[in-house]
């Protein structure tokens, strides 16, 4: 069914937006994958919600939390492969609302994290859509507390940066470069495998030095989570030679050099009681 069809279907393209009273969306951060690090407050939204509107890094686990009568309609935006481009998506929800329909919003992560979900809530606020948001355990808390990389520590980070190397169609990749070359922080970026030499290699011309520690954390808190950890210089070729596929983040800075100690000791804890 397309979703043009579904929305006829649930009564959305037909239904004049005067004629009920708007539905309420909640915006719900479905956390890193694994359905364990969901907060009790996303878990009580899923099991109350009668239709969900859900992006594609949800896993099947986190859905099972729905009821089985409950509407979910699939959302999802892969690289180069957008079901929905985000406006129809929030023209979708807000007919939805509008109908009558009370829903869930649910994102990968947290929406408020390079989840759009800032764009999602301001369209809800304009339109005059009761809304709430719950918050999600981001990406990259999961990808430094699962692959034994802390983000912050005080002999090697002070200071946390969190940047997007993907970007709209047609631009390049233009962060902030010197900020992001900053010695004595942690650099966590979010879908930026696709641009991995180019960022590595403007970090290193901005002057963070080629020998920085410098990691991949794919598929951060799945069972089906790895870690490549090596050098900024040495990271793209890696990358290339373990296949590292999105999702996955690139975390950049000293903490890196942490990781094969407290790996090997959450790995020892895990056999000693019987997780691995």
């Amino acid at each position: 069914m397309s979703f043009i069809e579904q929305a006829r279907w649930f009564g959305t393209t037909d239904t004049p937006e005067t004629a009920t009273r708007p539905g309420r969306v909640t915006l719900v951060g479905a956390g890193p994958g694994d359905p364990e690090l969901l907060t009790l407050r996303a878990v009580k939204a899923l099991r109350g919600a009668r239709m969900v509107l859900y992006d594609h890094l949800v896993s099947k686990d986190v859905l099972r939390y729905v009821a089985e009568d409950a509407d979910l309609i699939y959302v999802g935006k892969e690289a180069s492969h957008h079901t929905l481009p985000q406006e129809s998506i929030i023209d979708l929800m807000l007919r939805l609302a509008r109908s009558g329909r009370s829903l869930v919003r649910l994102k990968g992560g947290d929406g408020f994290i390079f989840g759009r979900g800032g764009e999602e809530a301001m369209a809800l606020a304009q339109a005059g859509i009761a809304f709430d948001v719950v918050p999600g355990i981001t990406a990259a808390q999961a990808a430094g507390a699962c692959a034994g990389i802390p983000l912050t520590h005080r002999d090697h980070a002070c200071t946390l940066v969190f940047a997007t190397g993907h970007l709209r169609a047609g631009r390049q990749v233009e962060l902030d470069w010197p900020a992001l070359a900053r010695l004595n922080q942690t650099v966590v970026i979010y879908m930026g495998v696709g641009n991995l030499p180019v960022i590595c290699s403007e970090l290193q011309r901005h002057g963070l030095p080629g020998d920085t520690p410098a990691a991949l954390v794919e598929q951060a808190s799945l069972p089906s989570q790895r870690t490549v950890a090596g050098t900024l210089e040495r990271l793209p070729a890696l990358a290339r030679e373990q296949r590292v596929r999105a999702p996955a983040l690139i975390v950049i800075g000293s903490v890196v050099s942490l990781q094969p100690q407290l790996a090997a000791g959450m790995a020892q804890r895990a056999l000693e009681h019987g997780l691995a």
